[in-house]
């Protein structure tokens, strides 16, 4: 079987509604992650975040499945939906942060062993941990990667 096309692309106004399920949905799919906003208040974030032209989402056959958000270096969220999960669009929308910066940092939940696998296999390192210091409460993992520099 052949693997899905991912078309990867700017966010606009009206992916908020769909980028904001997506957020929801992870929370209700997560049963160790507490929830702390309506669905509503997710899709305002999401709107916020595209407005700031901070999103890249991806497609499959049209359809929404992902999405990263990021401020220069900075990943705030990266999400994919549960039906698309584990088909390469976690790694697509990763590679084209890389490609746009040379250095790269996120936070992830120490419970998410998932992200945690995903990370390290995109060459993250770990660089720091806290007890819970975020809004969950819960045990994070704080990352970074750096592109690799070439001898001249």
């Amino acid at each position: 079987m052949n693997s899905p096309a991912i078309t990867l692309r700017p966010a606009r106004a009206l992916d908020a509604g769909a980028l904001g399920a997506m957020m929801t949905e992870a929370v209700h799919d997560t049963p160790w992650k507490p929830t702390l906003h309506s669905g509503a208040e997710d899709i305002a974030h999401a709107g916020q975040m595209i407005d700031r032209g901070w999103v890249t989402v991806a497609e499959i056959e049209g359809e929404t499945a992902g999405f990263l958000a990021r401020e220069d270096g900075y990943i705030h969220s990266l999400f994919v939906t549960r039906d698309w999960r584990r088909a390469g669009i976690a790694s697509a929308l990763l590679d084209t942060a890389k490609s746009a910066c040379e250095h790269l940092t996120l936070w992830t939940f120490q419970a998410n062993a998932a992200a945690r696998k995903l990370y390290t296999s995109h060459n993250f390192t770990e660089v720091g941990r806290t007890d819970g210091d975020n809004d969950e409460g819960l045990p994070d993992i704080h990352f970074q990667w750096r592109a690799e520099r070439t001898a001249q």
